[in-house]
């Protein structure tokens, strides 16, 4: 689906309900069953944001387009965000890693170590035989 928005900000309810053709209503079930969470006013008036749009559109899509209901879509959500969170941990491990491994290439590993420079120091030296390739 299209993007439908031209500025950033905050939109009310009534100005995303014609922007996506929904009801109003849609809107406030979709806040109840947890799926969005608008922002409020002090006035408690719903405001949307950028963020709060493209997730709208993420769920019409699986509503309008695939048939997901709302029991799905939430279930699909909930698996989006651990993937998210997982991907973002797997950022940080490889992040970690890559940390460690310059730190002790730059540092070198010490004299006592029976593989210079090796990452996990061996016990004795690796031997990889060299495969033949078949004709």
């Amino acid at each position: 689906m299209p993007t439908k928005r031209k500025s950033k900000g905050a939109y009310m309810i009534s100005a995303v309900a014609e922007m996506y053709d929904i009801h109003p209503q849609t809107l406030r079930l979709y806040e109840r069953e947890g799926l969005l969470k608008p922002s409020r006013t002090e006035g408690n008036t719903r405001l949307y944001t950028d963020e709060d749009l493209e997730r709208l559109e993420f769920i019409l899509n699986l509503a309008r387009d695939l048939g997901v209901n709302i029991a799905g879509i939430a279930i699909i959500l909930q698996m989006r965000e651990r993937m998210e969170e997982m991907n973002r941990q797997m950022q940080d491990f490889v992040e970690y890693v890559r940390s460690e491994m310059l730190t002790h290439m730059q540092q070198g590993f010490s004299q006592n170590s029976p593989q210079p420079g090796a990452i996990v120091p061996l016990k004795r030296p690796m031997v990889v035989p060299h495969s033949r390739s078949k004709r």
